[in-house]
């Protein structure tokens, strides 16, 4: 029997722009982040390993669509961020530890507000151009 919920979000993200689709990847990763540290707090080896992975995984697949050529330094810094959280998550996993996985978090959670910002501020300035709301006259 088909999950009409499963459907759902399957839709939603293929029919995502890019900038929802970043956003919706360390949406991913902030959960599964918090999921981990949860676990790791009670002990729960099984479901801290699962969602370090879930979480690991997310973190890969953002450094890899960086675009060093068109980036720049921006993309090198992320790129930068995005392995010392993996480092972060490789400690956690191996020592039980939740620390990492804080200091993980709180990166994640600073550059999805600013990734939040930035593309709200692109789609102003995109509505400003077309004449839309919010455009001076």
């Amino acid at each position: 029997m088909n999950n009409p919920y499963k459907k759902y979000k399957e839709t939603s993200i293929i029919s995502a722009s890019r900038e929802k689709l970043l956003l919706m990847m360390y949406e991913a990763a902030i959960k599964f982040t918090k999921l981990a540290i949860k676990a790791a707090e009670e002990k729960n080896v099984a479901d801290r390993c699962v969602n370090l992975g879930r979480a690991f995984d997310i973190v890969l697949e953002l450094n890899n669509t960086l675009d060093h050529k068109i980036g720049g330094e921006v993309a090198r810094n992320l790129e930068q961020l995005y392995m010392f959280i993996t480092e972060q998550y490789t400690k956690a996993n191996i020592s039980g530890d939740p620390e990492p996985l804080r200091a993980s978090l709180k990166i994640l959670e600073t550059l999805y507000e600013g990734w939040v910002g930035a593309v709200e501020k692109m789609k102003k300035e995109e509505a400003e151009k077309a004449g839309g709301p919010g455009k001076a006259r």
